[in-house]
């Protein structure tokens, strides 16, 4: 009886065991072409990888990462947010990939929205600052990127990107300087100006009021003029 139990639950978990092993081929192959850089040979592995097991975590990133190098970005994009909330361990990375693809999208604000979410997953992982710090200056936004630098210098002392990172930072300080320079001589102008303007409102004011005295010297000559009230007479 027991035997017959045992080959009854056999049959009926076998379908799902071969789709987990078919699933696990698929991701093998998958990630065999994309090892070897053939994103194209690899796309259809991976996505059989996904579509046959949906909490395969990795056949998901290989699927994203596929889908940038063919540029395929709002599939990426669906990729990553469909494995995202279930990544676990992989949920920085996958953060930091979507970030990535937005900036490819020319979305900084979305790009740093998660680039955010990745430093706040894992605050020790250094390239989500570096990128964020890129999104910041295409936004203008110098003195968070300037700050991003740093903390990305403080996780990767050695990064060969670190001469680069230095040089960007130098010139992001040259135009804080050149932003105070021209603050200072804007308010020293704008002074200038005020000084202008009132000195030449003191000088009309001022011939205003030699006007009116004059006004009222006249006036006073003319008050000073007796009337002659005699009568005239022919000699």
């Amino acid at each position: 009886m027991n035997s017959i139990k045992a080959v009854f639950l056999s049959f009926l978990f076998f379908p799902a065991c071969l789709q987990v092993i078919e699933a696990q081929n698929s991701f093998t192959r998958g990630e065999e072409l994309f090892m070897q850089n053939k994103p194209q040979e690899a796309l259809t592995f991976l996505e059989t990888a996904t579509s046959e097991d949906p909490a395969h975590v990795q056949a998901f990133v290989y699927l994203g990462i596929v889908y940038q190098q063919l540029n395929r970005l709002d599939s990426a994009i669906d990729t990553y947010n469909k494995i995202l909330p279930r990544a676990g361990n992989e949920a920085a990375r996958i953060a930091y990939n979507l970030g990535n693809v937005y900036f490819a999208k020319g979305d900084p604000a979305m790009a740093r929205r998660f680039y955010t979410r990745a430093i706040e997953t894992n605050p020790s992982f250094a390239s989500p600052y570096l990128n964020r710090a890129n999104s910041l200056v295409k936004n203008g936004e110098l003195k968070d990127a300037l700050n991003d630098y740093e903390a990305f210098l403080g996780l990767e002392p050695n990064s060969p990107k670190r001469a680069e990172v230095m040089k960007l930072m130098a010139f992001i300080r040259n135009e804080f300087a050149a932003a105070e320079q021209r603050r200072i001589m804007e308010e020293e102008a704008a002074r200038a100006e005020q000084d202008r303007r009132r000195r030449l409102l003191e000088e009309v004011s001022g011939s205003l009021q030699a006007a009116a005295e004059d006004s009222r010297a006249l006036s006073a000559g003319t008050e000073d003029v007796q009337g002659y009230s005699g009568e005239f007479e022919l000699e």
